[in-house]
């Protein structure tokens, strides 16, 4: 800039009076980035000395000086919140200014800093041109720009800045909101359901800077007590606990009263949001680090809990018809086994391993789960043997073997029709656990990986099971000679890598034995 454009940037008939400033007191405070790119000193000191006491909402202003375009992007590459840009147009280029607005704009995506364009060369960049085509916010010939003119635009500036960071911090919330109420009812259990409401809570409003950062935990009402079932990390010691070894006695007695009438309220410094069902179940949240809530998040988290609300019912909803469908499942299975006089436990055992088995060798918890419900009909077909053959003390004649062998065949077409994962998986394990690693089974006489996993998985559960129960035809194996006929079946009878993580785990295995003894 020439020397008269920076002569003539202030009128010499406004007067400034500036006060004493705390410098300890100033940089404890909250301030607004306004970026100067100028290429004169003269302008820096003076837009300084005229801003110096300006402030803004109860924020002075910090300055961050460049003296070119190229200077500038680099401050603004490094992601520093500018509010607010007084620009000159002539810098090192004739158009450094303008091409700056289009970096800023187009090329960092940035839609909110408030541009002031100033300039002591209007010839060069003609106000009614440059507001046509250029995304600025004010236009300002340097030698009409009085201290005063320059503290109005920036306030307006601010102003504007302030209002469209709350609109775009707002929509942010808001788009999260929306993603956290969707994936939530992807989620079908209740500790993995409870530790991801958490994290949403603090992804729609805990990376506010207003509010910096949150932490708390979920809790579940288990016989007249809340016990803490996930947590951030702060209180990730406390899962299992009592909210009582955590959270002052005082904020216990407001939860407990308030609980039962509203679903949010708030703490001295925190929110609690209930979710219950009269019938189901009681669960709080409890989310801390929040001092002050503006009208906009309490609203946020009130929608937030009325989506949640409706998750926990799908779950608990979910959970009961599980329950049901795992009883069901159970008695059917346990049917077959009683009408062979066959021990009551057999069936849960041979869940318990099939799915311990399961999620050994690699199988998701999800499949372990389908396997544990479906691996309780393996017998099902047993229902179609004559009790003649299924219970006779002594040895079957061949005859009557071939007629024992067809409960795989009987089960499976028992279990076929049906829709539901869990039955067909049962089809499958029904009909084929009786096949042989090296291909000497029944019915179809498969060899190695033709059996399916998940009756390779059973064969070995409901083997090791049978061999340790009194039978009608046989008195309990020692648990020795079970394993001794594992080792020697490995690769024969059964599949020698399921075989390995089955006696690896062979603790584990008997814990679930004396669990569900007979």
């Amino acid at each position: 800039m020439d020397e008269e454009g920076s002569n003539q940037f202030f009128q010499e008939d406004d007067l400034l009076i500036f006060a004493e400033v705390d410098d300890e007191f100033e940089e404890k405070k909250e301030k607004w980035n306004v970026l100067i790119v100028d290429d004169e000193d003269q302008v820096h000191s003076l837009t300084k000395l005229v801003l110096c006491d300006l402030e803004f909402d109860n924020k002075r202003i910090n300055f961050i000086s460049a003296y070119s375009a190229e200077e500038a992007k680099e401050i603004l590459r490094n992601s520093i919140d500018v509010a607010v840009i007084l620009l000159d147009v002539v810098m090192e280029t004739k158009n450094a200014g303008l091409k700056l607005i289009e970096y800023i704009r187009q090329d960092l995506k940035n839609n909110i800093v408030r541009i002031i364009l100033r300039t002591g060369h209007p010839g060069q960049a003609p106000e009614k041109t440059t507001i046509m085509n250029y995304d600025i916010n004010d236009y300002k010939e340097k030698k009409e720009l009085t201290p005063q003119k320059l503290c109005t635009t920036v306030i307006s500036s601010l102003r504007a800045y302030r209002d469209l960071t709350a609109i775009y911090s707002n929509e942010v919330s808001l788009k999260r909101l929306i993603r956290a109420s969707s994936n939530i009812f992807k989620l079908q259990s209740v500790d993995k359901f409870a530790d991801r409401i958490l994290k949403y809570i603090q992804h729609i409003i805990g990376e506010n800077e207003e509010y910096g950062s949150i932490s708390g935990f979920a809790a579940t009402k288990r016989e007249q007590e809340f016990v803490i079932i996930a947590a951030t990390e702060e209180y990730d010691e406390y899962i299992n606990k009592n909210i009582s070894e955590v959270m002052p006695q005082k904020n216990i007695n407001v939860i407990f009263n308030n609980y039962y009438k509203n679903r949010v309220f708030y703490l001295m410094d925190g929110v609690v949001i209930c979710f219950k069902n009269e019938n189901t179940y009681e669960n709080i949240i409890y989310v801390e680090g929040i001092d002050v809530l503006n009208d906009f998040n309490r609203n946020l988290i009130e929608t937030f809990s009325r989506n949640v609300e409706v998750a926990f019912d799908n779950i608990y909803l979910k959970q009961e018809m599980e329950n049901t469908e795992r009883e069901i499942i159970f008695t059917l299975g346990e049917v077959a086994e009683a009408r062979s006089k066959e021990t009551n436990n057999h069936v849960k055992r041979v869940a318990e391993y099939s799915y311990l088995l399961a999620l050994k060798c690699g199988l998701s918890k999800e499949e372990a789960e389908i396997l544990r419900k479906a691996s309780a009909m393996h017998d099902i077909g047993k229902l179609a043997i004559p009790d003649n053959i299924l219970n006779k003390p002594g040895k079957l004649t061949d005859k009557e073997f071939e007629i024992m062998k067809s409960h795989s065949t009987a089960g499976k077409e028992i279990l076929k029709n049906s829709g539901r994962e869990v039955i067909s998986t049962g089809a499958i394990i029904a009909y084929q656990h009786h096949e042989k690693y090296n291909g000497k089974g029944y019915p179809l006489g498969l060899r190695g990986e033709e059996i399916h996993i998940y009756a390779r998985i059973t064969a070995i559960a409901d083997v090791f099971d049978a061999l340790g129960s009194e039978r009608v035809y046989k008195k309990a194996w020692d648990l020795d000679k079970i394993l001794v006929l594992f080792k020697e079946e490995r690769g024969k009878q059964f599949d020698p890598n399921l075989v390995d993580i089955f006696l690896e785990n062979m603790n584990e295995i008997l814990k679930i034995r004396e669990r569900f003894k007979d």
